[in-house]
């Protein structure tokens, strides 16, 4: 059983439910659940057509998408940061001592065993214990 789970999300999926009952399941009593989304840093080019204002509107509407879709998570508290997925998810584990990461993965194509995918890179990264969930 773990005290801190993370749970990566991407906002622009659903929840998977199934990941959020394996992170309940690993959950030791007393125990805390994060769900995060990673909002990914624009590219160079594209962020020199963006001002301040459209950045920070963008930031907002999914601050408030991520709370919507926490809100009826009980005991899942939502964090949003912006930067490169993988590293954002690993560096967060690592700072906020989690003792589990439970993270969902498409499964692998051709690109993935060349590039690597969000999923597997936090298992070959990440000092924790990292539980994957699979689609199918």
């Amino acid at each position: 059983m773990y005290k801190k789970i993370l749970v990566p999300m991407a906002l622009d999926h659903d929840i998977s439910a199934e990941t959020m009952e394996i992170a309940r399941n690993l959950l030791a009593e007393g125990g805390e659940i994060t769900g995060l989304h990673v909002m990914e840093a624009t590219h160079g080019s594209v962020s020199t057509y963006l001002d301040e204002d459209t950045v920070r509107a963008v930031k907002e509407q999914t601050r408030k998408l991520l709370q919507e879709k926490t809100a009826g998570l009980k005991d899942v508290t939502p964090v949003l940061l912006k930067g490169h997925t993988a590293r954002t998810i690993i560096d967060y584990a690592h700072d906020n001592d989690v003792d589990c990461v439970v993270i969902g993965s498409h499964k692998p194509g051709l690109s993935d065993f060349f590039l690597g995918s969000t999923a597997a890179r936090v298992v070959r990264h990440c000092r924790c214990a990292v539980h994957v969930q699979r689609t199918r």
